[in-house]
């Protein structure tokens, strides 16, 4: 599933389409008691031949984003982005066509991962300028999911038997963290204590999520279910995710506090994912809907969620697919559909 989520998520941006504007900041003014949000088009570099698109995976504490978009260019049609002081910068690759930035700290160091020339993954840090490649376990597979402001990133690899492991990319070094019994795990996200989060599976074959620490990693609870991912991790160590509910009927969002996993619920779908938490406990990801449409959402100190496009401009245009990052001030990246293309957004609260 993590070696595919990349071109699961590129499959997505293509099928998602509405109408809006380009590159324009937008304002809401309603007396709903709701907080309300701008919105800021990060547009693209340009159309890979087939389509164009953006989207933003994560953001700092300064706002800017970090995500991956199509660019008019053979060798590099997808590069990992950039966005900061109104600008997307262009951050290439590692030498082949894709690459993403999946996570970025407080200095606007970014990890993620790309393509090398023969088509491989490797997870990179970029920092002062460069895209380093952050080795493997073993076999020509790795990528990078999150990091730290210690610029310590987490991801998973493939050890040489072909098993993927959750791994600590640290002072040069390719950390494996093992499973909790099973023969695979990833690591999604790590905070400023040191605490990394992620999915192993388990003797049994059930995946759950985890915490690592000191050397430790602890399986977490489910939602009266048999499987959990765990997404991200605040330095409260709070953490969002996924997990199955009873009988294993739905899997809904989860924010993990005090011990306590609450169900964060739907969009009157069936599903929801919970990808994203700031230090305030704030809940985002995204959600089906009762038309089976993925809506962005957000939940606020472990209360059920509230769609992100009813707290836009109505007539804005956009439709709101997946929030992905959030940051202390409130600031959420993400992508959505405009004028029948799937671009990175970037909300700001209303005053």
């Amino acid at each position: 599933m993590d070696r595919n989520r990349f071109l699961h998520h590129r499959a997505h941006l293509r099928q998602l389409a509405s109408v809006a504007g380009f590159a324009v900041v937008v304002f809401l003014t309603t007396a709903a008691a709701a907080q309300t949000y701008t919105i800021t088009d990060l547009g693209t570099f340009g159309s890979n031949g087939s389509y164009s698109a953006s989207q933003g995976y994560c953001i700092n504490a300064s706002g800017q984003v970090a995500g991956q978009s199509t660019a008019p260019s053979q060798k590099m049609s997808d590069p990992a982005f950039l966005y900061s002081a109104g600008q997307l910068i262009n951050l290439g690759t590692l030498g082949g066509e894709y690459g993403v930035g999946r996570g970025i700290n407080t200095s606007g160091e970014i990890a993620g991962y790309s393509t090398l020339a023969d088509g491989s993954y490797r997870a990179f840090l970029y920092s002062g300028g460069q895209m380093v490649a952050l080795g493997t376990l073993g076999a020509d597979y790795s990528v990078g999911y999150g990091l730290n402001d210690a610029g310590d990133v987490v991801g998973s690899s493939e050890q040489l038997g072909g098993q993927e492991h959750a791994c600590l990319f640290s002072n040069g070094q390719v950390i494996d963290l093992g499973t909790l019994g099973g023969d695979t795990s990833t690591a999604h996200g790590i905070n400023n204590l040191g605490v990394i989060v992620g999915y192993a599976y388990n003797a049994k074959g059930d995946f759950l999520g985890f915490t690592y620490q000191n050397g430790t990693m602890t399986a977490l609870g489910t939602l009266g279910g048999s499987w959990s991912i765990a997404y991200a991790i605040n330095d409260n160590n709070e953490i969002a995710g996924q997990a199955y509910t009873r009988g294993n009927r739905a899997a809904h969002a989860f924010r993990l506090s005090n011990g306590v996993m609450a169900d964060l619920g739907t969009l009157g779908g069936s599903g929801s994912w919970g990808l994203a938490i700031n230090n305030s406990g704030t809940v985002v990801g995204f959600a089906t809907t009762k038309a089976n449409d993925y809506h962005a959402f957000i939940s606020t100190g472990g209360a059920r969620m509230q769609d992100l496009n009813k707290l836009i401009p109505r007539h804005s245009g956009w439709v709101l697919g997946e929030a992905d990052g959030i940051n202390d001030a409130g600031q959420i990246t993400g992508y959505g559909s405009i004028h029948g293309e799937t671009h990175a957004f970037l909300l700001t609260p209303a005053l």
